[in-house]
């Protein structure tokens, strides 16, 4: 029910204005956030890549309604590419994109177009791109797109979400040798007949998704902060006898840090998904909704300011 509800604030324009307009929420959200410029990404991306923890970035915004919006996006990370490479960052750090801040819901070839200059940008910067999924409506979509730029760009990522009651098969299509797949749980309000509603449900079908990925020949990348779900994968990876560099874990900025460090000095790849811009309010709605913990430290920081 709490779930349900921060979800559906998400998508609340007045909690939007209430949210964004209080001082605190700032203070709070740089838990979760690097900050609000190129100059924020790239300083923690430096700080993370220092301390042998691989990073991948994400320009925050979404459901762009304007061309002029998807323009500036697409702009946003060409200059974060660019910022990269001369940092001599790129060996370590890669994007996050979402199709939506880039065009998808007014025109999916404009989304692809756009998608495609960010992924040949990043290929000359030594680099490469993941492309975020959203909500269900958007998932064929999504996927078409990454079919059509696999062929120029094969090591291009692409997420799949493991409340999604499509993923399994999904995970079975993109198995193969070089695919990069970020398994999630999914952090979107969608209904029963699309998606497990039920917590268990949801970590047997990431469980399922997982033995897909690991037992095929793609390379997986397992996005959860789950400490069960991280010990299935640790067992999974000895029963199939992957090497570390086959497959990496991700989490979130801000969240089980500890862990992120535990798995980085037991050789694991670790790759740290990091936000920054702005535009905040959604991501940060959906970081709360995952986790109760997140809803404590929130109100916790919202009654110390108080």
């Amino acid at each position: 029910m709490l779930r349900r509800t921060i979800l559906a604030a998400a998508r609340s324009q007045r909690t939007r204005q209430l949210v964004t307009q209080a001082p605190v929420s700032r203070t709070v959200v740089r838990r979760f956030v690097a900050g609000g410029t190129v100059d924020d990404a790239v300083r923690v991306t430096r700080q993370l890549v220092d301390t042998g923890l691989a990073v991948s970035l994400d320009h925050l915004g979404e459901d762009t309604t304007a061309e002029a919006q998807a323009k500036t996006a697409t702009a946003a990370y060409l200059e974060l590419l660019e910022r990269l490479r001369t940092g001599g960052l790129t060996g370590g750090a890669e994007l996050s994109v979402k199709l939506s801040a880039i065009g998808l819901l007014l025109d999916p070839s404009m989304a692809c177009e756009n998608a495609r200059a960010i992924s040949e940008a990043a290929d000359k910067a030594g680099t490469t791109v993941t492309i975020d999924m959203e909500e269900s409506k958007t998932t064929d979509a999504t996927l078409e797109i990454v079919r059509e730029l696999r062929s120029d760009f094969p090591t291009l990522g692409l997420v799949l979400q493991a409340y999604l009651r499509r993923t399994e098969a999904d995970c079975r299509e993109f198995a193969y040798a070089g695919s990069r797949v970020r398994l999630c749980k999914g952090a979107y309000k969608e209904p029963e007949p699309v998606a497990f509603q039920d917590k268990l449900e949801v970590d047997r079908s990431y469980v399922r998704s997982l033995n897909v990925l690991m037992a095929g020949e793609g390379y997986p990348m397992l996005a959860t902060h789950d400490p069960r779900l991280i010990a299935i994968a640790d067992e999974r990876a000895k029963w199939y006898d992957r090497a570390a560099n086959t497959y990496e874990y991700q989490l979130l900025y801000g969240v089980r840090p500890d862990e992120q460090r535990r798995l980085a000095a037991a050789d694991e790849t670790v790759r740290v998904y990091v936000p920054y811009g702005d535009q905040w309010y959604a991501y940060l709605m959906r970081r709360l909704a995952e986790r109760p913990a997140n809803v404590a430290f929130f109100l916790r920081s919202l009654a110390s300011k108080g």
